[in-house]
């Protein structure tokens, strides 16, 4: 064999020229093409080599089918919130973008896919488990229902838009019926399971919540009948304004007592002034003595019998007359008339005024008797009173707890009556959930195919030709004189091929 050329083959050759200390690559374009051409071979092995396994891959992808849908989601009641107790923030409401999302979630939840493959069974979603499933015992059972329904979890893709109602669904699977199917279970268990989500959480804790309150309210009930029986009260408010009505009545009683009292007292000395003034006794009547006028009247009626037999001219008639005149004389001068019978008794007027006396004293005695019961009566409403005012803070407090326990009860029944009323309604009701497109497959379906046979073609050439410039740059010496001449910066005056020795 005949050994290289000392001009065209330098292993230890510098790559940067000595002459103007500027780098120079050791290749031209059409140095490195020709060097390139030269590892043609190794290039091509790793090309192919490459390409066949990138084949191999594309043709082991298996082709889906993906079914779609999309549903409207309108702001429903269950997103009002309520408060369990009071009225704080009473009929709030989230945004649509956050309405948007919390569905998305329970679409895409672990959950809602575990219904769904219980309700379809492991056969139903991947036929190719079918067997396996119904052979397994149930801890195989339970992790392949698991890896179903996080497969489920990656087939199902959930999209929404910023401010849009809109929720496109997509679920790929084998072949078009089947990701027909479980889509459409999907949507179907998602309507009754997302009630159950945002509906039915609250009640337990309402109603476990309630029955701690009834029993704290019983408590307080019991503490407040000791209380009432302790004290031997009925009613603590009407006992309090029935005292204070009755205090009012007897204290303006008194004044009433006192007032006629005083009055009683200036009448009975106006009385003892006018008794001594009035005579016990007065003349009742006396008699007059009527004789001298009926013997006048006597008198006259003989005269007029004489005057019928005799003439008024005679003896008898005149001596009438002389008598006549004679008693009337009399009667004038007083000489006919004599005191009659008197009768003398007591003076009704003092009698009235001793009885008025007697009776004033009677009821002023009564009525001293009255304002010393009415004082007696006074003291002991004021004592009762007192005992009330301090029995009330004890009385308040019980009730205060009292009311505050039974106000909460009735506000947590009457939330739980609503809450059943709604759930009932919204059990019933979808109307902010609406199926815009129901579940419909791609029957022609897709498959990465195509897109990783092309990438396998651009990443073999990329692979055979990193591999050839490798080669090419790793390869001690220069491949050619012009080479060596533009990197060593000298003339090669002569060139030496390599041959074989022959034997």
């Amino acid at each position: 064999m005949i050994a290289p050329s000392a001009w065209t083959e330098r292993p230890n050759a510098p790559a940067f020229a000595s002459g103007g200390g500027s780098a120079r690559g050791p290749y031209s374009a059409e140095e490195f093409l020709s060097a390139l051409w030269r590892e043609r071979g190794l290039m091509l092995a790793v090309f192919l080599v490459v390409l066949a396994l990138g084949v191999a891959v594309a043709f082991a992808l298996k082709t889906s089918y993906p079914a779609h849908s999309s549903l409207l989601v309108r702001l429903g009641q269950e997103y009002v919130y309520e408060p369990r107790v009071g009225d704080a923030a009473r009929g709030a409401l989230p945004s649509t973008d956050q309405v948007i999302q919390s569905e998305v979630e329970i679409l895409g939840s672990a959950g809602l896919h575990q219904k769904v493959v219980e309700a379809l069974g492991v056969g139903s979603i991947e036929p190719s488990l079918a067997s396996k499933f119904a052979a397994a015992g149930p801890d195989q059972r339970a992790m392949i229902t698991a890896q179903v329904v996080a497969d489920m979890g990656q087939a199902l893709k959930v999209e929404s838009a910023p401010d849009n109602s809109i929720i496109r669904l997509t679920y790929s699977a084998r072949d078009p019926d089947t990701a027909t199917l479980v889509l459409g279970k999907i949507v179907e268990t998602y309507i009754s399971y997302r009630k159950s989500v945002l509906i039915d959480g609250a009640q337990p804790a309402t109603a476990e919540q309630r029955g701690v309150l009834e029993q704290r309210l019983a408590a307080a009930d019991n503490a407040l009948q000791t209380f009432m029986s302790d004290n031997q009260l009925g009613d603590f408010d009407s006992e309090k304004t029935s005292l204070s009505t009755l205090r009012a009545s007897l204290v303006d009683e008194s004044f009433r007592v006192q007032a006629r009292l005083s009055e009683i007292g200036g009448r009975l000395g106006e009385v003892d002034h006018q008794a001594a003034s009035v005579a016990p006794e007065i003349g009742m009547y006396h008699d007059t003595n009527a004789a001298p006028n009926d013997k006048l009247l006597q008198l006259k009626l003989d005269r007029e019998d004489l005057l019928s037999r005799y003439k008024p001219d005679s003896e008898p008639v005149k001596e009438a007359d002389r008598k006549i005149a004679q008693l009337q004389a009399m009667i004038s001068g007083g000489q006919a008339s004599s005191p009659g019978a008197q009768r003398s008794g007591p003076n009704p007027l003092f009698q009235a005024v001793e009885t008025e006396k007697l009776q004033l004293t009677a009821e002023a005695a009564s009525l001293r008797q009255r304002a010393a019961a009415l004082s007696a009566q006074v003291k002991d409403v004021n004592d009762q009173q007192l005992r009330l005012s301090a029995l009330e803070p004890r009385y308040r407090e019980l009730m205060r707890d009292r009311d505050v326990l039974s106000d909460n009860v009735k506000s947590l029944a009457s939330k739980a009556e609503e809450d059943q009323a709604e759930q009932a309604i919204a059990q019933k009701s979808n109307d902010n959930i609406r199926v815009v497109e129901p579940a419909v497959a791609d029957i022609h379906g897709k498959s990465l195919r195509r897109p990783v046979l092309i990438l396998s073609v651009l990443f073999a050439l990329f692979t055979a030709l990193c591999a050839g410039m490798l080669r090419v740059f790793s390869r001690p010496g220069v491949s050619n004189p012009s080479s060596a001449s533009r990197v060593l910066d000298l003339p090669v005056l002569a060139t030496a091929q390599f041959k074989t020795q022959s034997r």
